[in-house]
């Protein structure tokens, strides 16, 4: 495989762009669709205080859950929790900050971080004081909106069925779901490829997240799902 764009790394390569405290954006729901062995790398390398924000957490040893297990996180921005017990527990015990964000304001969030728009107006719970948490509001027409702030991260980290040598990727069913999104939110954003291949073998149809917005590709070793699934 050719490296003309310099993008094709090993995970090794990677180290610098990581450190404690900072902000990742991951792609997946449920776990499907999170790449699996930049998180382990993550892990293994032993980066904490993190604030992790995507749909969800994941299940205590899949996708991003093995993170929130392992404690390596001190705030999570997600729709939910509820899959993963140790998010819960980390929750009631004060030592996991959870900011919970319905699922489609939260990617609209994230959305507007990828497109330089500061922030975006909801009407959802404007009127209930405890789901708002005290958020700016203002008012158009005579109509009142939540400010929701953009989303954005220090890195991303996506999961792709087969990535390019410039970074044009294409995704798998439902391994989609977040992950076009997420790849345009953060300084860098790498891709975890089940499939490398040369410039001009994918169809351009197919392509979903274009090369520009990536910086790093890294080979995936793969996941079995349905063993992962079984586990848990």
């Amino acid at each position: 495989m050719r490296n003309v764009f310099g993008k094709i790394v090993e995970l090794a390569d990677l180290s610098p762009l990581f450190q404690d405290d900072m902000t990742i954006l991951f792609g997946g729901f449920g776990g499907v669709g999170t790449p699996p062995g930049l998180v382990d790398f993550i892990l293994e390398s032993g980066w904490q205080d993190l604030t992790l924000i995507g749909n969800d957490a994941g299940f205590p040893e899949i996708g991003i859950g093995k993170l929130v297990t392992a404690k390596r996180a001190k705030k999570m921005i997600v729709s939910h929790i509820g899959s993963n017990p140790n998010a819960g527990n980390q929750m009631h015990e004060q030592s996991l900050d959870i900011e919970f964000s319905p699922q489609g304001i939260l990617m609209e969030r994230i959305r507007a971080g990828g497109y330089g728009i500061p922030a975006i107006l909801s009407d959802i719970a404007v009127d209930h004081p405890a789901v708002n948490m005290g958020k700016q509001t203002l008012s158009i027409d005579g109509e009142d909106y939540l400010i929701e702030r953009c989303l954005r991260g220090d890195v991303s980290i996506v999961y792709a069925k087969a990535v390019d040598e410039y970074g044009n990727c294409i995704y798998d069913k439902s391994a989609r779901n977040t992950n076009p999104i997420i790849a345009t939110a953060s300084d860098v954003t790498i891709v975890e490829a089940e499939e490398i291949v040369s410039l001009g073998e994918l169809d351009p149809e197919q392509i979903v997240t274009p090369g520009v917005h990536v910086d790093y590709i890294v080979k995936s070793k793969g996941v079995n799902w349905k063993w992962a699934w079984e586990r848990t």
